[in-house]
């Protein structure tokens, strides 16, 4: 299957943008004090691998890039990767390596959110500046984390009140049945009920579950108006091949397919037929930006010719790298509680979902972006189309619990139900 879009010239119209080495930077090994050091600890193998692999190859364009155009006021920068393998315990391991032997001046790890709380303590200890990249839950007020994907209520918040609109009130949700999922559906209520609507169905799927029969069958008797689906990981990925196998025909909004993992590409159609993608990001963003000739994909693909994906999480990884660098030369300095205070001035990227002319916004009073996000529509054909577009700010943290990162150092995560009746 071939993309909307032809890769033509994916290895022409970056050229003049990019070169295929950091010239003079020592990378990998041991740095020296005329570096900036930054840790990306991203899968690169394991359960997590399909999706963490992205990430790590487009902070390392991020980093290619910024030291082409002479680094960061005059520093280049110098990375570590070693691979965290999809394992929480060998990323403990690994941020404990980054802070203490290292000493990084910032660090980019993790996709899940087990894997965020699970070193989460431990940068808290040591007041390390840490950009976790992946679209969550939401909720966490962190005074050392900058949590720059797209929550919850974003992502959802997108694609759930169009599909009201186009197709009823009536939902069914399906979700992994872990910390994401069960959260996640959560906001599908508060969502629903700010929109007229009524979860008539809920399930959660234990992550090693792949056959979906007894659950397509339920949603079928249920009959809703739609589904949304927050299932993560391959396992999961079977129910997208069995709904079509089955003749379920419901429309389907979502906040993990597509963007992550490409099942658009990697599944035969019409598997993905009439899923509607809540992002921030895919590859196939129609903005200047992101696919003209020399955009933010031709130049990936152009460092990365074999990489199958471009995926939500990977431009999230790339944008954040450009905001920290506003934020040293802003502040002068590496010193890392300075950067935080210059990241919490209000900083702003270009960044290749966003349309010409607009950037999207660091929310400085609680360490989140304010995310352009799109609705994207698969159809028979696996063919994808935008059929929404609108920069959702972030709510949950500023408007409803009231963290301020700027006046009170918190290391918090607040849930829904902590503030909503109808997510208990």
């Amino acid at each position: 299957m071939t993309r909307q879009y032809s890769r033509r010239s994916l290895l022409a119209g970056a050229g003049a943008a990019v070169t295929t080495s950091l010239a003079g930077c020592a990378l990998g090994g041991g740095g020296g004090s005329d570096t900036i050091k930054l840790g990306v600890l991203e899968d690169q193998s394991g359960n997590f691998a399909l999706v963490g692999s992205p990430k790590h190859k487009a902070s390392l364009l991020a980093i290619e890039e910024i030291n082409e155009q002479g680094g960061i006021d005059g520093q280049e920068i110098e990375y570590f990767d070693p691979d965290p393998q999809s394992n929480n315990d060998r990323y403990l391991e690994l941020t404990r390596q980054m802070i203490n032997q290292r000493e990084v001046d910032a660090l980019w790890a993790g996709y899940s959110s087990a894997t965020r709380e699970t070193i989460r303590p431990t940068i808290d200890q040591n007041d390390q500046l840490y950009f976790y990249t992946t679209q969550y839950e939401g909720g966490v007020c962190d005074k050392n984390v900058f949590a720059v994907g797209p929550t919850a209520r974003q992502q959802l918040g997108s694609v759930l009140p169009y599909l009201v609109e186009e197709y009823g009130s009536e939902i069914y949700t399906i979700a992994a049945d872990y910390n994401f999922g069960q959260l996640s559906a959560d906001w599908v209520k508060v969502l629903a009920n700010e929109n007229d609507a009524e979860v008539i169905g809920e399930e959660f799927i234990p992550l090693s579950e792949s056959q979906f029969s007894s659950t397509i069958n339920r949603i079928q008797d249920a009959d809703p108006d739609f589904v949304m689906s927050m299932l993560v990981g391959a396992n999961h990925t079977s129910f997208y091949e069995q709904k079509a196998s089955s003749g379920l025909d419901v429309p389907i909004g979502t906040s993990t397919a597509m963007a992550q993992g490409y099942e658009h590409l990697r599944l035969d159609p019409p598997a993905m037929a009439n899923i509607y993608a809540g992002v921030n990001y895919m590859e196939e963003i129609p903005t200047e930006r992101n696919t003209s000739d020399g955009g933010f994909v031709d130049r990936y693909y152009e460092k990365f010719p074999d990489a199958p994906y471009l995926n939500e999480e990977a431009e999230n990884n790339y944008f954040s790298i450009y905001m920290y660098k506003q934020a040293v030369e802003q502040a002068g300095t590496t010193d890392q509680a300075e950067v935080k205070e210059a990241l919490e001035s209000g900083i702003s990227y270009p960044a290749p979902e966003a349309p010409e002319g607009e950037e999207i916004n660091l929310d400085p009073e609680t360490h989140h972006v304010d995310h352009h996000m799109w609705v994207m529509r698969a159809d028979e054909n696996h063919e994808l189309e935008a059929v929404e577009n609108r920069v959702i700010e972030e709510q949950f943290l500023s408007n409803t619990v009231g963290c301020d990162l700027t006046e009170e150092d918190e290391e918090t995560q607040y849930t829904p139900q902590d503030y909503y009746e109808e997510a208990g």
